[in-house]
């Protein structure tokens, strides 16, 4: 029952290349960058991720994309990496855009043994009606496009059939977990977390601190243990970059917040 291994890298030496990674995480939020650290110097390549938005430019998974080692991303958000995008219009990166809660949904049937689900998200789009762009030639060209969705009336409104996500691998991060992989998300840092880990066949948790089996309270547990195969102890402090750093100008005490128009980004 103790799950605990002494390193990143003892955790991750098994991903094989073509794998698939359900990985946790929203922007910066929550990202289990010491387990993707080490799967970069592991050298896997070839790798499918399913994840909100397969990282920031070089940082989270943004560093396996830099580095060639992803094939092909599952996402629902990709605006914000422009690696992905070169690699996505030049024929090296295959994408399969999500809706986001259809994501977290076909993430969490995954995990839950539920093939499939009707949802009225993407009805009379090119979700459900195909052909959004999955993979472009080296010249730009479409060569390969989303399939049609089947759509069912129920009731008076329209759905469309999502099917469920599962992965080889699970890779996220909590605030606390235990030996037997019981795990505890500190705020928003939970995101995706728990639906990657439960759609992981092997789930492997980083977490910032270690604690004895009963030592969380059962009503405190976010994740059981069920779903996580390793646990790996990491720094509390390392690698949370902030993604976008938004201040104001300083006003005087008692002076209302800034409006909109004087938000600055660094």
């Amino acid at each position: 029952m103790d799950k605990v291994v002494p390193s990143a890298a003892e955790a991750v030496a098994d991903i094989a290349d073509g794998a698939t990674l359900a990985v946790g995480g929203f922007g910066l939020c929550g990202v289990p960058f010491a387990l993707i650290d080490a799967l970069l110097a592991q050298g896997a390549t070839g790798l499918t991720t399913i994840s909100n938005n397969c990282g920031v430019d070089d940082q989270a998974l943004g560093v396996l994309l830099y580095a060639g080692r992803i094939s092909k991303t599952i996402s629902s958000f990709v605006g914000g990496n422009k690696e992905l995008a070169r690699l996505y219009l030049s024929g090296q990166l295959e994408v399969e855009l999500t809706p986001q809660g259809s994501l977290a949904e076909r993430l969490r049937a995954g995990g839950t043994g539920i093939p499939a689900f009707y949802t009225p998200t993407g009805v009379g789009t090119l979700v459900a009606e195909g052909g959004i762009p999955v993979r472009y030639d080296a010249d730009g060209n479409v060569v390969a496009t989303s399939a049609p969705k089947e759509v069912r009336r129920f009731g008076d409104t329209d759905y469309v059939l999502e099917t469920a996500l599962t992965a080889d691998f699970g890779l996220v991060r909590a605030a606390v977990g235990d030996r037997h992989g019981n795990l505890v998300f500190e705020a928003s840092a939970r995101n995706f977390n728990p639906l990657a880990a439960m759609a992981g066949r092997v789930t492997i948790a980083e977490v910032e601190e270690l604690v004895e089996p009963g030592e969380i309270p059962p009503g405190s547990v976010h994740l059981p243990g069920v779903y996580v195969q390793r646990v790996v102890v990491v720094e509390p402090g390392a690698a949370k970059p902030i993604e976008k750093h938004t201040t104001r100008p300083r006003t005087a005490p008692g002076t209302p917040a800034a409006a909109g128009d004087e938000t600055t980004e660094a």
